[in-house]
């Protein structure tokens, strides 16, 4: 293999680990934050119990999340220096923003929140729990307005050196695609911490269908599942509208069109035909691509022979991948309306074929999250940064097996490390949260109304 192609396997593989986590804690932290908000508000022990039992599996994501996202940045000098030198005016920055006001506020706050309640108080524990969930936000906002940037670059001249020089840094932050993606991302981030959480809840249950503390998870897990799948549908709509809009090769690649038409037709199945530059074996609806992508039967979608094969994306994988993170989001959905007709007819805790499914759901916000990923960074192949800088022209001029060695080391390395984090958080949720946390504790009373926290 080139230096190249291992260059972006290892980023594909650092950040593919990598993202896991910060999608697990952006939502965690807030869901920490209304935990510790329902306590002082209800005066009920067992949300200060789960606050006790999710903020351990916390403090290990986010401590794996900070080592994973170091490694990154090292890569962009040794494996993609043509990149930094060329965008660091404006990635640099953008960068150190985040670490400046979200990393500091996070990590500022991160002790009192596990540490700190009986030093400081119950109203100001929670001003600081409030505060880690908001760094959280922060970090997802820095760190989208430079993909973004890089996906639909805006603000910018190039300067003598070849650099990208800000010249609006409004323009620059708020770039034609970052609400679209910030949207996109944190509420993936929300449905992956509610289908870990319910499933959580519901291994529990299937346990002891009198646990007060699984109860209550499985019942604040569903509402979200209920509340926000369709607004990550609807958002998820309006991100595709945007990426037509100023992406639409990737546009091309996710729906496997290569010729250019209105009346399109939905493509379910396919299997891509390059050499050919068509779809075999096609599985379609008739005129519902175009309906879907412009809102409009007569929208007229542009295909992939519009552009020069060397500067379209990898067809099959971004065709697939947004497929797979389709595919779950409708899962999440269904079982989001399920959970509603069972908490009507009271059978949302007894249900032991829905528990199962609950728990079986609960990576799938992982898996959703790295197939939108997938699909948004190789949809935007050949650029590094969108119609500007190739990918290729942004590696460093390193051998292969330097970087085929790297490669190694960091599998090695990630699979050790993070294999025995993850071992251990698991090993925590499999344990039971029936245990006093800061004086609390949770009743054997089964999953009444009141429990199941139905309000």
């Amino acid at each position: 293999m080139t230096a190249l192609m291992l260059a972006r396997m290892q980023f594909a593989f650092t950040i593919g680990c990598h993202i896991i986590f910060p999608s697990f804690s952006i939502g965690l932290a807030s869901y920490l934050a209304v935990l510790n908000g329902l306590s002082l508000i209800t005066g009920r022990g067992v949300f200060l119990v789960l606050f006790g039992f999710w903020r351990k599996i916390f403090a290990l994501v986010f401590t794996m999340g900070v080592v994973s996202g170091i490694v990154m940045s090292y890569e962009f000098g040794t494996n993609w220096s043509v990149f930094s030198d060329r965008t660091g005016p404006i990635i640099g920055p953008l960068m150190g923003y985040e670490v400046l006001s979200a990393f500091f506020l996070e990590s500022g706050f991160l002790g009192i929140m596990l540490f700190g309640r009986q030093r400081v108080g119950k109203v100001l524990h929670f001003l600081a729990t409030l505060m880690v969930a908001l760094g959280t936000i922060m970090s997802a906002f820095w760190i989208l307005a430079a993909n973004s940037w890089m996906q639909t670059p805006a603000g910018f001249a190039i300067g003598a050196n070849g650099q990208f020089v800000a010249i609006d840094w409004w323009a620059i932050v708020f770039n034609p695609s970052f609400p679209y993606r910030l949207v996109h991302m944190v509420l993936a981030a929300y449905l992956t911490t509610a289908f870990v959480v319910g499933a959580v809840g519901a291994l529990h249950l299937l346990r002891d269908r009198g646990n007060e503390a699984a109860c209550v998870m499985l019942s604040m897990a569903m509402w979200m599942a209920a509340i926000v799948t369709p607004l990550q549908i609807a958002a998820g709509d309006q991100h595709g509208l945007n990426t037509l809009q100023y992406q639409p090769a990737k546009i091309a690649a996710i729906e496997g069109h290569f010729d250019t038409g209105s009346d399109v037709p939905l493509i379910l199945f396919g299997i891509p035909n390059l050499a050919e530059e068509r779809m075999d074996h096609v599985l379609a609806i008739p005129a519902l691509g175009s309906l879907i992508l412009t809102h409009s039967r007569d929208g007229i979608v542009r295909g992939l022979r519009e552009w020069p094969a060397e500067l379209r994306p990898p067809v099959a994988i971004v065709f697939w991948s947004f497929r797979v993170m389709v595919g779950i989001g409708l899962a999440m959905f269904g079982l989001g309306m399920t959970s509603l007709w069972l908490r009507h007819r009271r059978r949302l805790h007894d249900a032991r074929r829905f528990l199962r499914i609950a728990v079986v759901m609960g990576p799938a916000g992982f898996i959703a999250v790295l197939a939108g990923w997938i699909t948004t960074e190789v949809g935007r192949q050949p650029y590094a940064v969108y119609g500007l800088l190739t990918t290729a022209h942004a590696a460093s001029p390193a051998g292969a097996s330097v970087v085929g060695g790297s490669l190694l080391g960091f599998i090695v390395v990630y699979l050790a490390a993070f294999g025995v984090g993850i071992f251990y958080i698991l090993r925590l949720m499999n344990t039971a949260p029936v245990a006093e946390a800061d004086g609390a504790t949770v009743r054997d009373g089964g999953c009444s109304a009141d429990a199941a926290g139905r309000g």
